[in-house]
């Protein structure tokens, strides 16, 4: 079973062009699995000794410790896969995971700000944090003071951290306006080389889940913070061969640090958890929710369904649909807010 298991998992690697993020888990979920079925001492079975029984005491074990239906149902979609892939291959005759059925888990409807406050939030790092979004002044607009200068980035023995964050307020305004014009997910977004954009046409090339490629468009606002980000970014680079550092595998890479290497999702949600605390407004964001808005203020705007999800690259039209659910609750709270007798 381990064997398979190995094959299987390359098989996602080369074949199905999976996410490293995408093989770790299923990796994790088919060891888990692995472990349950073979205590301490004991010999794990084999591939074809696995029945749908086992598999639903596997689930229950699972429910029995507290996990989460979402969770339990991405193990399930795990164990379904493999088992599905070995059926393919003809180490089994059917799929013993076909039977169990998955936890039904709740329809969420993502919270989703709405365009005064979106446009608000990402006009305040425009205009260098002057006012809060709601027009409520930042108790911590100092924090986003642009600057000209670095000696850090120039090569000088000091450091001036507030200058160095006004310098990087340049990338991280131009990384929010763009994971916002273009509906990107995060790993696209540092995902991204020079050679993906057309800037003069304004459009992008995303490699996303699969590593599918699509074509997406940006707007001039997100266009103007680029060409502000342009020359920190030459500096980040430049600053980086100074300190003997190695550029080469990250000098393509649109989005850099302050290392002058390629910016990590984990970082993006970092700077835009910052400059949520600094605009001193009480938001949950993360940066899927700028794509969530990106979908929702395009449908209110009227554009067609089907042009959403070839923008946003879902491969299931269903999957898009749960914006149209976030646009009638937004229609419907402006109802009850306005109508007299609602």
């Amino acid at each position: 079973m381990k064997e398979a298991m190995a094959k299987y998992l390359e098989y996602l690697h080369s074949v199905k062009n999976a996410s490293p993020h995408t093989i770790l888990n299923y990796r994790r979920d088919l060891e888990q699995f692995l472990a349950y079925l073979s205590p301490p001492g004991a010999r794990p079975p084999a591939l074809a000794g696995v029945a749908h029984p086992m598999i639903r005491e596997f689930v229950a074990h699972l429910h029995d410790h507290g996990l989460a239906k979402s969770s339990i149902a991405r193990k399930l979609a795990a164990l379904r896969s493999f088992f599905k892939y070995c059926v393919r291959q003809g180490r089994l005759k059917e799929n013993p995971a076909r039977l169990v059925p998955t936890p039904k888990l709740p329809k969420r409807i993502p919270s989703v700000l709405s365009a005064e406050e979106m446009n608000g939030f990402l006009n305040q790092l425009a205009g260098a944090g002057q006012f809060a979004p709601g027009g409520r002044a930042s108790s911590k607009k100092s924090a986003l003071r642009p600057a000209t200068s670095s000696p850090e980035l120039q090569g000088g023995p000091s450091r001036s951290v507030s200058t160095e964050e006004g310098l990087l307020l340049r990338r991280d305004r131009a990384l929010l306006e763009l994971l916002y014009a273009a509906g990107l997910r995060v790993s696209e977004l540092t995902g991204l080389n020079l050679a993906d954009m057309d800037q003069k046409e304004r459009i992008l090339r995303v490699r996303g889940k699969g590593r599918k490629e699509r074509i997406v468009p940006y707007g001039a606002k997100a266009q103007d913070a680029l060409e502000k980000y342009w020359p920190l970014r030459e500096q980040l680079l430049v600053q980086t061969v100074r300190t003997g550092g190695r550029p080469e595998p990250h000098a393509e890479a649109v989005f850099l640090n302050y290392s002058g290497r390629r910016l990590t999702p984990r970082s993006v949600g970092r700077i835009l958890k910052k400059y949520v605390r600094i605009a001193n407004v009480n938001w949950d964001l993360h940066p899927h929710s700028l794509r969530h808005a990106f979908a929702t203020h395009l449908l209110a705007d009227g554009a067609d369904l089907r042009a959403i999800q070839e923008l946003l690259g879902h491969q299931s039209l269903s999957t898009t649909q749960k914006y149209t659910h976030a646009s009638i609750r937004q229609l419907m709270d402006v109802y009850d807010k306005a109508h007299p007798h609602a």
